[in-house]
């Protein structure tokens, strides 16, 4: 790692070590502060007491997750609190009262081996589905114990058995056959990536020793990772293997029988997929190829086999707009289906390959998501589900075939009173004149009159956020009489790939200068008043509260700052830091660090500011994003006499929460506190 500099004037520096106890007594003694204030009144009880209900209830859909004839479901409930895997037939799914075959009860697990146990999911052997690779994380880390289960006898199959068995680790295992996988995993010195994922894939055969695996690939220490698959479709078999050389860049390769490696001659920023014979290319710049240039946000197809011979002849299947992008796709066994996002509202259509025409799916709700989910086109014909949900409409879950009707299978109940709560859509102008959409959600009554507002953001690697039911914000927030507002900032992908490039790096002050104008919007509007107004976001949203606190303290009256990323002068020298370089910059290179040190919060944070106040949360076990980022701040807001407050979940992962108690105990902190801070104005 390079950069004596970093270490010479950060005082807080001995927070970064995680585990130390030091370190740990001062996350408890700032957790006790928070429960004795914001956790301990009966109204913060009884909260808790809904979402905890709400999450454990039985009336919650069980999303499936479809392999052939077979439907899988991770479950947990109040008695489950660690959860079961447990998986039933379609038939069975769809009746009012399905019989599930439970396969691992992980609560059981748990205690039987001593383990705090948290799903990290599940490899199902395709066909026969009778084994299984299972994913184990300790306190709900990134990092995963591997272990082969076989579905049938009910057991792990322990490595002197031939099982497959990982150490903990950020690793990459996928079948290839029932005695041969793909791996990636910490294999020793020099066999991870800087961001801490593997960089060498390796072939596995059923029997021997992980160290006589067989190497494949090798990436380069500056890779994000390595992994390596195996395309089982009949007829058309294919292993590939793909290298990330940045988050938005990958080289894919095709593993010829004499295993070399052949590269796929597609922009590496380009989403390339394959099905039968039909090559997909989804691209995120412009591309000039075969005398055309296609345009950013398109996608291609052209016929694999020819393209592998030199061909490029491409149809475009969708081009993007104004106002549309695409915002996924998926195949049943003979149709491509397309999710469009229509000013950040869902569309879906139908392709029939070698024509291309293009039919509606099926009717979409205005102001709602509807995503499509469980498409099996090997052995689940051309059915596939959908599942929608609005502000203020709980999820539905659909099922159909294409050309025929669907029809409802489940459907969650109102967790919160939502009536009179409404959801309109606004645009704001940002500094440049960019038109940013943003979704307001109140009660009807609420309009004239500003009153308490919580803003939420995220705007980074181009994640959309789109409209979907949140039973917490309503019972914690909506209820009370409060407004909830989602906005669609640039760094995201509602608008297409342009959304999100026309904010990385240099350019990244666009995504804070959005979510700032949407703010001054809401009280131009007259919806809300500066200090009536929250703001709240995680990850890299925790990285836009920090900017929010310390460039536009102006704008809220409240922050809260979940799992943040906020000194950016060493994010990327702490955990998978250095593989989102390619987001923001490396602050090692000074013309970079030019424009990073302009908003990175931890260094921006002045004692003679006015700051409103600040929640700051994080997880000892997130091992994605370090919590001495969230540890630090704190401890420079507290030297400076700010007002702020800290809480740590000692386990969780990069969510916060291991289980449903915790994710309770997270949700009603955050209202409780946006209730005293905004609705109370207890400073």
């Amino acid at each position: 790692m390079s950069g004596v500099e970093h270490n010479v004037t950060d005082p807080y520096l001995w927070l970064e070590e995680v585990t130390d106890e030091r370190a740990l007594d001062w996350a408890r003694a700032h957790n006790d502060v928070v429960a004795r204030r914001f956790a301990a009144t009966e109204r913060f009880a009884r909260l808790e007491q809904r979402i905890l209900d709400m999450l454990d209830t039985d009336t919650k859909i069980a999303y499936p997750g479809r392999r052939g004839r077979w439907l899988y479901n991770f479950w947990r409930d109040a008695d489950h609190p660690r959860g079961l895997w447990r998986r039933t037939t379609f038939e069975e799914y769809a009746s009012p009262a399905p019989r599930w075959d439970v396969l691992i009860d992980l609560d059981a697990l748990a205690e039987a081996e001593g383990e705090n146990w948290v799903w990290g999911g599940a490899a199902v052997l395709r066909p026969e589905q009778h084994r299984a690779l299972i994913s184990l994380s300790r306190g709900g880390a990134d990092a995963k114990v591997v272990r082969e289960f076989d579905i049938e006898a009910r057991r792990f199959v322990p490595a002197e058995e031939g099982g497959y068995v990982l150490p903990e680790a950020k690793s990459e295992i996928r079948w290839i056959d029932e005695d041969q996988v793909y791996v990636g995993t910490d294999f020793g010195p020099g066999s991870l990536t800087d961001s801490g994922y593997p960089r060498i894939a390796k072939r596995w055969r059923r029997g021997t020793d992980l160290a006589e695996a067989e190497l494949v690939f090798e990436g380069e220490p500056t890779d994000v990772a390595v992994s390596a698959g195996y395309d089982r479709t009949p007829g058309y078999e294919r292993h590939f293997v793909g290298r990330a050389t940045d988050f938005f860049n990958e080289e894919v390769y095709l593993i010829e029988p004499d295993g070399t490696a052949r590269l796929l001659d597609v922009p590496t920023d380009a989403s390339e997929s394959w099905y039968k014979q039909w090559l997909l290319v989804r691209l995120r710049s412009p591309w000039q190829v075969g005398g055309q240039t296609y345009p950013t946000g398109s996608l291609l197809v052209t016929d694999f086999e020819r393209f592998l011979a030199g061909e490029r002849d491409f149809r475009v299947l969708f081009s993007p707009d104004a106002h549309t992008s695409l915002h996924g796709y998926g195949w049943t066994e003979n149709y491509l289906l397309l999710i469009t996002l229509q000013d950040v509202q869902t569309k879906l259509h139908v392709l029939t390959p070698g024509s291309w025409t293009v039919e509606p799916l099926a009717d979409t709700p205005p102001m709602a998501t509807t995503s499509v989910i469980n498409l099996d086109p090997l052995e689940g014909g051309d059915e596939f589900m959908l599942t929608t949900s609005g502000f203020t409409t709980p999820a539905t879950l659909l099922a159909g075939s294409v050309g025929g009707p669907t029809r409802v299978l489940a459907q969650e109940p109102q967790f919160f009173d939502a009536e009179g709560i409404e959801t309109e859509q606004f645009f704001a102008t940002s500094d440049d004149g960019t038109q940013v959409p943003y979704f307001v959600i109140r009660h009807r009554d609420l309009r004239g009159t500003p009153g308490p507002a919580v803003m939420s953001g995220y705007g980074g690697f181009e994640v959309s956020r789109t409209p979907a039911y949140s039973g917490a914000s309503g019972m914690g927030w909506l209820e009370r009489g409060g407004t909830w507002v989602m906005t669609n900032i640039r760094g995201g992908g509602e608008y297409g790939p342009e959304w999100h490039t026309s904010a990385q790096k240099e350019n990244r002050h666009r995504v804070y200068e959005d979510f700032a104008s949407v703010a001054q919007d809401l009280v131009a509007r007259g919806i809300t008043t500066p200090d009536q107004l929250g703001a709240v976001g995680g990850s890299n949203g925790g990285l836009l509260m920090g900017v929010m606190l310390t460039r536009y303290p102006h704008l809220f009256g409240a922050i809260v700052c979940q799992v943040p990323l906020l000194d950016m002068k060493r994010y990327h020298l702490l955990l998978a830091g250095a593989s989102w370089m390619a987001e923001y910059g490396d602050p090692d290179k000074p013309e970079e660090w030019a424009y990073i040190s302009e908003y990175s919060p931890y260094q921006n944070v002045r004692a003679d500011a006015e700051y409103p106040p600040i929640l700051l949360t994080t997880s000892t076990r997130d091992d994605r994003v370090h919590p001495g980022h969230a540890r630090k701040m704190a401890a420079l807001l507290e030297e400076q006499g700010h007002t702020f407050w800290y809480h740590e979940n000692i386990e969780g992962g990069h969510g916060g929460a291991a289980d449903n108690k915790q994710s309770a105990f997270q949700a009603a902190l955050i209202y409780e506190f946006f209730t005293q801070m905004l609705m109370e104005k207890q400073r």
